[in-house]
């Protein structure tokens, strides 16, 4: 890194440090630490959770995905998007959490289902999937600073041998400390809004670059349309052959998206918002708030693909001087060094690779790419036949595989960006760090304490000693998340890991948080159901897939049994095919993670269903929701359905709205429903019924669609949140000082209050 870029990097977070310790002032009590005292404005509530959510491992995972899958698969997520609408636009589950006033996921579970033991495995399960989950976050964002930054494996301190990945993943989770330990929420929303504030301009600038460098029509419209039938990355009906990353795994995050919308709910903004309204009007404006932050991550992953598999960087002649064979090699040795202890064998390994010619000979290019066969697979080959085919050997393997994968990306932009760009990128990813690590920290430690330790209290827990023990159980989080960085290893692809370890909470929390907002109908025996069948199926899934290529297979091997089971699995995933096929292979887990997250769903609903059948009794839900003879402010008389109100009320417009809330509404209904829905997607279904596209016109549509109108969205989005955000931000500082604590709204649960 060059002076400027060191001067881009330090500057901004060295404010957001000074920010995050200034902000300590105002936590005065468990509410301000927990919910920053309930007083959030909309836009600091969806700048910040934009930055939250917008992680390293995010960006990582998304060049990852689309690098195996490409675009295709993405048109025919746009039928999601009534969903989304609908959830943000009505305030599905947050609206009536917010309601409920419940801190804390188990205290909403305790009040709802009327057991304490419940309420304490829960958290217990939710946090154990939410911090292995999480933790891969913090290594994953240090391994892409070790690649990005070009940094060695070890270094040498006062002769000291040290891993370099222990030392960058132990100050990455330092760094996050700072910032929770002043004031909890209260410093987590202000620094994440102001990062959030930061990132919209690298957006921008970030997106720019890869629009003035690499051309549509010469280098990104030839590359995606260079694959085999069945695995196009541009036309939507030609996708069959795709395997992981499918029209199965869509569906599957649409059922998932519905049923756990309240699966994480209680420990982030959730309940931070000044009113009900406003938390949803939080919700409504995510539709915009991304900006340029998807089509940023959208243009990185085409940068990979196209510089990885386009003749035209194949050569270090090229305007970036380096090609995408040098790339192959450097990235290979680095995860060779890291994956293998054995010296004699890397260097094995890497005389093969090096023995690998340069891609993309004419005659090559002619031949089109699959996933199957690619300019990667030749190094694939030479690592997984060099090692041999020991168990131990399919180990290594995988992980050379996954690291390959997944440090493609800072691989790549580490080269082709220049000094400034390169500092300002590296800002970008330390921001998202940050914003990233400490929300999911505080949210496990925060679970943790008022769901596990808090409840074994018999009395009131005095504030002291209670945002004390909210600091403590911080520092714990994230010395799990440290051990877990050091010592787990991740085998498969990012989203199909993050998919499979919130499984074994999210596989059964769907109903019980649905049906115990909404239903007066469940009861605690149909909630143990739906935890024992949907979250004990996933972490069977689970097992399986952690110790396959190591124990599992080989001991299949042992007793002959391969063949067998193989032919079962082809005979009952014959129905599905193309979408699901399953077959034994010794290196994978022949179920993949989206496939069971879907078995574990289904089981949790029937068993929450049948469960509370047998032992049914209605529940008082007025009084949880405080409505009706419960309310202690007056309510909003509800307006009558009528021939000129009934639009508005089935996008979910109250009398609470605004003449602005309202104009939000309905231009997030027009773009997502009439454009996106209506226009981008229904139109060219009927009109590829009719008479099917040619190539061209998949290009020109992925060129306006995927480029060109969210570009203008986002030129508008950007500037609308910065003024939005710090306005908000402002009003925050104000009504913090003026804010009246309440010491026994602390997240405890008492008779009186049950």
């Amino acid at each position: 890194m060059t002076w400027l870029d060191w001067l881009i990097v330090v500057v901004p977070i060295v404010l957001l440090i000074w920010v995050s310790v200034y902000s300590r002032k105002y936590a005065r009590g468990v509410v301000d630490f927990l919910a920053a005292g309930r007083i959030a404005g909309r836009y600091v509530m969806s700048v910040g959770d934009m930055a939250a959510a917008l992680s390293v491992i995010t960006l990582v995972a998304g060049a990852e995905q689309y690098y195996q899958t490409g675009f295709a698969v993405s048109f025919w997520g746009a039928v999601t998007a009534p969903v989304g609408v609908f959830m943000a636009l009505t305030g599905y589950c947050l609206y009536r959490w917010r309601e409920t006033r419940c801190l804390s996921m188990g205290q909403f579970l305790e009040l709802r289902y009327g057991s304490k033991f419940f309420r304490v495995f829960c958290a217990v399960l939710r946090t154990v999937a939410e911090m292995v989950t999480n933790a891969i976050g913090p290594a994953i964002a240090t391994n892409f600073f070790i690649y990005y930054l070009g940094l060695p494996h070890r270094i040498t301190i006062m002769g000291i041998n040290l891993p370099c990945y222990v030392i960058i993943v132990t100050l990455c989770l330092c760094l996050a400390m700072v910032f929770i330990w002043p004031s909890g929420r209260i410093s987590l929303l202000i620094t994440d809004c102001f990062q959030g504030l930061l990132s919209y301009p690298i957006f921008v600038i970030v997106v720019g670059y890869v629009i003035l460098n690499f051309s549509w029509t010469d280098d990104i419209a030839p590359v995606m349309w260079n694959r085999v039938p069945g695995q196009s990355f541009m036309n939507p009906y030609d996708i069959s052959q795709l395997r992981d990353f499918n029209i199965f795994a869509l569906i599957v995050t649409l059922l998932g998206s519905v049923l756990n919308r309240a699966g994480w709910i209680g420990n982030d903004t959730s309940g931070t918002g000044r009113t009900p309204h406003e938390q949803k009007m939080a919700g409504v404006l995510g539709a915009w708030k991304n900006g340029f932050s998807y089509m940023m991550i959208l243009l990185l992953a085409i940068v990979v693909i196209v510089f990885m598999t386009s003749p035209h960087f194949a050569h270090s002649g090229n305007k970036f001087k380096v090609s995408s064979t040098e790339i192959r090699q450097e990235l290979s040795a680095k995860i060779l060094d890291s994956v293998i202890s054995d010296q004699a064998v890397r260097t094995k390994v890497m005389d093969e690779i090096h023995r690998i010619p340069e891609t993309f000979t004419e005659k090559e290019w002619e031949q089109p790419l699959s996933q199957q066969k690619n300019p990667d697979t030749p190094y694939f080959n030479a690592v997984r036949n060099t090692l041999g085919d020991t168990p131990e050997a399919r180990y290594q393997f995988q992980k050379y595989r996954s690291l390959y994968q997944q440090m493609m990306m800072p691989s790549v932009v580490s080269k082709i960006f220049p000094a400034g760009m390169f500092g300002l990128f590296c800002l970008l990813m330390i921001m998202l760090l940050i914003s990233s690590d400490d929300s999911r920290i505080f949210n496990a430690s925060s679970t943790l304490m008022q769901d596990v330790v808090l409840p074994l209290f018999k009395g009131r827990l005095p504030q002291e000693k209670h945002l004390l023990y909210l600091r403590l159980a911080s520092v714990g989080v994230a010395l799990f998340f440290l051990i877990v960085s050091i010592f787990f290893a991740q085998l498969d692809y990012i989203n199909m890991f993050t998919t499979i370890m919130c499984a074994i909470w999210l596989g059964g929390a769907g109903p019980i948080m649905v049906f115990g907002l909404y239903s007066r109908f469940g009861n605690l025996t149909g909630a143990w159901c739906a935890i024992f069948f949907g979250s004990g199926f996933s972490m069977l899934g689970l097992i399986f897939q952690r110790n396959w290529a190591k124990s599992i297979y080989p001991v299949l091997e042992q007793w002959g049994t391969v063949e067998t089971l193989n032919s079962f699995l082809e005979t009952i995933s014959a129905p599905f095919h193309p979408w699901i096929a399953w077959s034994m292979d010794p290196v994978k887990f022949p179920i993949n993670s989206f496939e069971i997250y879907f078995i574990s769903m289904v089981l949790s609903v029937g068993g929450y269903i049948a469960g509370s059948y047998l032992t049914y009794k209605p529940y008082n839900l007025e009084r949880l929701l405080h409505r009706g003879a419960y309310a202690d402010t007056p309510e909003v008389p509800a307006e009558p359905w009528t021939p000129r109100n009934i639009f508005s009320k089935l996008i979910g417009i109250t009398p609470e709205y605004t003449r602005g809330d309202k104009i939000i509404a309905y231009s997030v209904f027009g773009y997502s429903i009439i454009y996106q829905i209506g226009i981008a997607f229904l139109m060219i279904v009927i009109w590829n019924a009719v008479s099917p596209w040619p190539k061209e016109w998949w290009t020109i549509k992925f060129y306006i669609t995927s480029l060109l109108i969210p570009g203008i969205v986002g030129i508008i989005s950007t500037v609308w949140f910065m003024i939005g955000g710090a306005y908000d931000t402002y009003r925050l500082f104000a009504d913090l000082e003026k804010r009246s604590e309440n010491p026994e709204d602390n997240g405890q649960v008492f008779q009186d209050n049950h």
